[in-house]
């Protein structure tokens, strides 16, 4: 069963775009390069930083998870 988390090992801030790299199985830092991009040039600045921490708060840690 697949599920979304923090992951705590290679963060870079809370770990979420670390978690959601690891749900769709593709690298950290092109997930964290699409955060940037969408947040600075789609005008979604505040609206993802919002989700960002929204995420961060409402994500669980994958060592606190029985995976």
């Amino acid at each position: 069963m697949k599920r979304l988390y923090k992951i705590d090992q290679g963060k870079v801030i809370c770990g979420v775009c670390g978690g959601i790299a690891e749900y769709f199985n593709i690298d950290p830092s092109l997930v964290r390069l699409i955060t940037i991009i969408v947040s600075v040039f789609l005008g979604a600045g505040f609206g993802g930083l919002v989700a960002y921490i929204i995420a961060a708060c409402i994500l669980p840690r994958k060592d606190s998870l029985d995976l």
